[in-house]
């Protein structure tokens, strides 16, 4: 294979992509798929072929006509360019029980990632101790945050609840928000929001299991 490239910049939508494909690489790397081509990727996440060859294109040449691409080298690629050798220090909003199997969890496999504080509305739990990790006040949050140098945030709170939530961690100077409630929110351009709904995810997990077995899957080979 030819050496990658990592542009200073690329589209901002093919970035967002880009932990699409590689969790879809490891689920068929771990299939035992070792090479697949763009349409046959694209079928299986619902992308247009022609999208994905221009997003990976971005890269370097990753594949060759004819022959597709190499699923391991396509993990190690986008693996390098999903690392991160800067510590990202991220509080994490609502203390329920998503927010607190996060904390307990808090990124094990990437030691880079790292939960340093949590807030909440909820008088009863503030000062609270998980995993080393204390719960604050809500009205907390801008002070903890320039404390801990902090620029990034889960969100798990209600989604009636979120705009308020992040009005507050953009004044508090975060400008990376995961929000695990679907509702849209407002925000600067400048601030980068990432919505997890997990019924959707739910949904495309099931299509991908009724639509691409084991059985399927080795006819990639």
């Amino acid at each position: 294979m030819e050496s990658t490239k990592k542009p200073k910049s690329i589209p901002k939508a093919t970035a967002k992509r880009i932990p699409l494909y590689f969790r879809y690489l490891k689920t068929l790397d771990q299939s035992g798929v070792k090479r697949i081509k763009s349409k046959e990727f694209s079928q299986m996440i619902q992308i247009p072929s022609a999208t994905i060859r221009r997003d990976f294109s971005h890269f370097g040449e990753l594949g060759r006509s004819g022959y597709g691409y190499d699923v391991p080298y396509l993990i190690e690629v986008f693996s390098q360019i999903l690392n991160t050798d800067i510590e990202k220090r991220i509080a994490l909003i609502g203390v329920g029980n998503l927010g607190r199997a996060l904390i307990k969890n808090n990124f094990r496999k990437n030691r880079n990632l790292n939960i340093v504080a949590a807030f909440d509305a909820n008088p009863e739990i503030i000062g609270e101790t998980i995993n080393g990790v204390t719960t604050y006040s809500m009205e907390d949050i801008e002070a903890i945050v320039k404390k801990e140098g902090i620029t990034t945030a889960i969100m798990t709170v209600p989604s009636d609840k979120a705009q308020i939530v992040i009005d507050q961690l953009v004044e508090s100077g975060v400008t990376a928000v995961l929000n695990f409630a679907p509702r849209r929110l407002k925000v600067p351009h400048h601030v980068q929001v990432q919505y997890i709904d997990l019924t959707t995810e739910l949904q495309t997990l099931i299509y991908y299991d009724e639509n691409y077995n084991d059985a399927d899957l080795q006819l990639l080979n």
